[in-house]
């Protein structure tokens, strides 16, 4: 059995992260016709899940001062969340279009434009941040793709990196023409998850557990594949986990998977295994990285991967309980 997850009262690392990519507003239109708003964008309901459960988180985004704007940064600021510089701009913001069916699961249409903020390369460039997250659409779309690419390239030898591909196929081109992209985002990452449906589309016909042990030998220390509601599954150099989802009964799935990146990523900076110190190329034995990179089943990190993955199961499973991406507090998590 994996240990317990930490408590309410646990402290939250005081590593800075940088998370990188859209934040947008999603228009939820329900089985029965209705519609309503709610902010979202996979990298922005990734930095306010990290802000809720206690980090200093930054994003680098680019939101309008319209009124979808101003709500936007009215809910990321109330919950910590800090844009840098270059961030708002006299553009529209980005929509998408969410169709829920009866189950809850969401079908996606997008109105979307991304670039990064030119400020934001050079905060990654600076090493403030000790851990730089990003992935979905702003790793996708140009011209911000090659942007972001250059932001993880630039932190990766004084940061940690993550990455979630949460790929939208209706942005993007055929599977052969986003691969390589995908794969070498991978390849300089030190976190990856990702869905079944990710690489199903991205690998058609092939074995998607195949995959993911694939990934975990070109680069990552920790690959993590989710199920939705048949759990999760974990690779790492030396293993493989599988850990349950809990039963729950299902509002909607929006913003769930951003929910367990969130509550991922909260786990492994509170156990010290993302953040800054050695660099990508002169590992150092005491740095986060290289203690993620050995954690094996007779080691203390092994035990704080568990937990961090408890984390993260419980944080997408309450999502799920709610109406739209609302990730949960830490006094939330039982």
């Amino acid at each position: 059995m994996p240990p317990p997850l930490p408590t309410p009262e646990t402290p939250a690392s005081e590593t800075p992260t940088l998370v990188i990519g859209e934040a947008l507003t999603d228009i939820l239109t329900g089985p029965d016709g209705s519609r309503r708003c709610r902010p979202g964008g996979s990298p922005a309901n990734v930095a306010l899940g990290l802000a809720r459960l206690g980090h200093p988180v930054r994003l680098a985004t680019r939101i309008g001062r319209d009124p979808f704007g101003q709500v936007l940064r009215t809910h990321l600021g109330r919950s910590g969340v800090v844009l840098t510089d270059g961030s708002v701009l006299d553009v529209p913001t980005s929509t998408a279009a969410a169709r829920l069916d009866a189950a809850g699961a969401a079908e996606y249409t997008f109105d979307i434009s991304w670039e990064l903020p030119p400020k934001a390369l050079e905060t990654a460039r600076s090493g403030t941040a000790g851990h730089l997250h990003t992935g979905s659409i702003a790793t996708a779309l140009a011209p911000g793709a090659d942007q972001v690419l250059a932001a993880v390239e630039a932190a990766r030898d004084t940061s940690t990196v993550s990455y979630d591909p949460n790929l939208r196929p209706a942005l993007l081109g055929k599977p052969d023409d986003e691969r390589p992209r995908v794969e070498h985002l991978v390849s300089v990452s030190d976190v990856v998850k990702a869905s079944q449906e990710d690489l199903a589309w991205l690998y058609p016909g092939q074995d998607i557990h195949e995959v993911a042990l694939r990934w975990s030998r070109s680069g990552p220390s920790l690959v993590v594949l989710t199920f939705g509601a048949g759990g999760s599954q974990v690779w790492w150099r030396q293993g493989r986990y599988a850990l349950p989802a809990p039963s729950v009964e299902v509002v909607d799935t929006v913003g769930a998977g951003d929910a367990f990146m969130s509550g991922l990523l909260s786990g492994l900076l509170r156990a010290g295994l993302l953040g800054a110190g050695g660099t990508a190329g002169q590992p150092d034995a005491s740095a986060p990285r290289t203690r993620l990179r050995t954690a094996t089943s007779t080691t203390d990190p092994y035990q704080d991967v568990l937990r961090a993955l408890r984390l993260a199961t419980r944080s997408a499973a309450l999502t799920c309980t709610r109406e739209g991406a609302d990730p949960p507090t830490q006094a939330d998590m039982p």
